[in-house]
């Protein structure tokens, strides 16, 4: 004779519940978690002052936690701002408010002072392919919460390698003058005077470089990598 073990549960559990008592416990916690849902989305997309969460140490994976000078200098070679979380304009996944909310759950708190880093064409920055969503630890420390779309293009890091800084944009016209200098026909320089022709060619297209940079960011109000990581201000 074999047992219907789920007619089983049903006999053990009509014992001390009722039909209607089990449907309020569970729109109970429905509503609980709802709620809790909206809570989560509130503290993000209004933004939630605060540096530090509660989080207990022996819980956290090693691989998430990251240094504000690392996110930085990462957010400088791609490009990238570093902001608070009311100022993204696209959509949170569902599955980083579920990643916050077994975050909570696990450490017992409640998490605050969200970050994203994204390119910046995700923020609704202030005139006057790949996001991340980070909570403060403390002390310069992030923990990472969710990643979510597509990762950013291989080819990324070495298109904004002008923009990092001063030095790499004079960097990438000295650069950029010697190839187009090499890519002139031997038949255009003098056998005698190759060298010196070839010196004064690179110094004439890296001025030539330098002014159409120069004039490109003014124009257009544009600022380094290393300024603008971690503004919320617009460029131009």
């Amino acid at each position: 004779m074999k047992v219907d073990l789920k007619q089983q549960l049903l006999k053990h559990r009509n014992k001390h519940l009722t039909e209607a008592d089990i449907l309020n416990q569970v729109h109970a916690v429905l509503n609980q978690d709802t709620q809790h849902e909206e809570n989560i989305n509130k503290a993000i997309t209004n933004g939630t002052t605060g540096n530090t969460n509660t989080f207990n140490v022996d819980l956290l994976e090693t691989d998430r936690i990251f240094h504000i000078s690392h996110i930085q200098s990462i957010c400088i070679t791609y490009r990238l701002r570093f902001l608070n979380s009311n100022l993204f304009k696209a959509e949170i996944p569902q599955e980083a408010i579920n990643n916050i909310k077994q975050l909570e759950k696990v450490h017992q708190t409640t998490l605050s002072g969200f970050k994203i880093m994204a390119p910046s064409k995700l923020f609704k920055l202030e005139n006057y392919d790949d996001p991340l969503l980070f909570a403060p630890i403390g002390n310069g420390y992030y923990y990472l919460i969710h990643k979510w779309g597509n990762d950013l293009s291989v080819w990324r890091k070495w298109l904004m390698y002008p923009f990092r800084n001063l030095d790499t944009i004079i960097v990438s016209a000295v650069v950029a003058a010697i190839l187009i200098a090499l890519s002139f026909p031997e038949s255009y320089y003098h056998p005698k005077y190759k060298t010196t022709q070839f010196i004064f060619l690179c110094f004439f297209m890296f001025k030539t470089i330098g002014f159409c940079l120069i004039f490109f960011g003014v124009s257009k109000g544009k600022n380094f990598n290393s300024a603008i990581w971690n503004s919320g201000f617009r460029e131009g």
